[in-house]
């Protein structure tokens, strides 16, 4: 082996070190962050329960806010208006985001500049901060052109917008999730395009669709900022008995009750957050059961 031959395999060898230094210092310190930020919420969570869990009963549910009486007081109206306002969310987002997807994925032509156009704005609008969604449907439809005022409907459009590119790009990777061979055997057998797209491929990409608008739903019914700007009333003591009704959500009540000086109002927000926290979790448990049971390996 030549001096030159040497010199150069030892500076491999040494670049190979430094490397592997450099990469387990990195995982090293992701893994610490890790478990700093599991602390954190662990300790939160502990602080949540203990605090909450004494006033996690049937008057929490059964009864109307109270600023007089804390100690028997629920959040009722928070938790239909959450219920209504979620549903008109989902009656809004769920058809125009999957719609959207399925003309972006299997009609567009990607050559043309505006569906390129729409892509890169879908994926810049999933980025956007909640509070622009709320800015958005306060100037346009709380007020402006539709001027409905602090609805559910309103509250459910906000949240709509704000999951809407969520939506269609986790539908969008759910049917590139499909074998491209399902696709042309439908259409070698004689069927076209939409029966193709109907028959097959929605079907075969379904639990992919659900785990991801699952998933949107909660993180909208999780949402109070935009919420707070297009008027969710934050001491409501009446259920909701429509889309046009005055309204309030968990989120919203729980931003109301937290600042308060006695301390039953804060057990109360804390039995509050208890209840979100459940509600989002059996949320999520459906996402996994449906991906797990509806779930094709190719």
């Amino acid at each position: 082996m030549t001096t030159a031959t040497a010199n150069r395999a030892a500076t491999l060898t040494r670049g190979r070190r430094r490397d592997g230094i450099a990469s387990a210092v990195f995982a090293a310190v992701l893994w610490l962050c890790l478990a700093l930020i599991c602390v954190f919420l662990f300790f939160v969570l502990a602080v949540i329960i203990q605090k909450g869990l004494a006033r996690l009963d049937g008057n929490l549910i059964g009864n109307q806010p109270s600023k007089i009486r804390p100690q028997t007081a629920g959040v009722q109206s928070a938790l239909l208006g959450t219920l209504w306002v979620g549903a008109m969310t989902a009656l809004i987002a769920l058809p125009l985001g999957i719609a959207a997807a399925v003309y972006l994925e299997e009609y567009a032509n990607r050559e043309k500049w505006w569906n390129r156009a729409i892509e890169l704005n879908i994926q810049n609008l999933a980025a956007v901060p909640a509070v622009i969604y709320g800015i958005l449907t306060l100037g346009f439809v709380v007020r402006g052109p539709l001027s409905i005022g602090a609805v559910v409907m309103a509250g459910g459009i906000a949240l709509a917008l704000l999951i809407l590119p969520v939506i269609i790009i986790t539908t969008r990777e759910a049917m590139r999730a499909v074998p491209r061979e399902i696709r042309d055997g439908s259409l070698a057998l004689g069927a076209t395009e939409w029966q193709t797209t109907w028959k097959q491929v929605l079907p075969a990409a379904v639990p992919g669709i659900a785990t991801g608008s699952i998933l949107a739903m909660s993180r909208a019914i999780g949402e109070a900022a935009p919420l707070i700007l297009v008027g969710a009333t934050t001491f409501v003591t009446f259920n909701p008995d429509g889309v046009l009704s005055k309204y309030t959500t968990l989120p919203v009540q729980i931003y109301n009750l937290v600042p308060q000086d006695r301390d039953a109002f804060r057990d109360l927000a804390y039995a509050a957050i208890l209840l979100l926290i459940f509600v989002l979790l059996a949320m999520n448990a459906v996402a996994i059961w449906l991906r797990n049971r509806y779930q094709r390996r190719w």
